[in-house]
């Protein structure tokens, strides 16, 4: 697939890339490479690979699902600019 400046220009301004006049033509051509590269990846047989999100196969670490309080309000509240009866105080905001 080849573009042309018209092309490019228009991909430049939807990506908000200001590109002077004598920039569009190698940049044409290097997207014209590009995309004529992954042309020939759809080319490519892959009906037999199964797809797969990472090259290494690798098992996240889990912990138990347990559920608490947390324990630390007055450290967190200690935070806090104001705190009143335990909970953070803000300005009021509607009246």
């Amino acid at each position: 697939m080849a573009l042309d400046k018209a092309t490019v220009a228009r991909i430049a301004t939807l990506a908000r890339i200001k590109l002077t006049e004598a920039e569009l033509e190698p940049l044409a051509n290097e997207l014209s490479h590009i995309l004529s590269w992954v042309e020939q990846l759809n080319e490519v047989d892959t009906s037999g690979v199964a797809p797969m999100a990472s090259a290494s196969a690798t098992k996240l670490p889990m912990r138990d699902d347990t559920v608490s309080d947390g324990g630390h309000r007055d450290a967190i509240l200690g935070n806090a600019p104001r705190a009143t009866r335990g909970l953070f105080a803000v300005p009021k905001v509607v009246e």
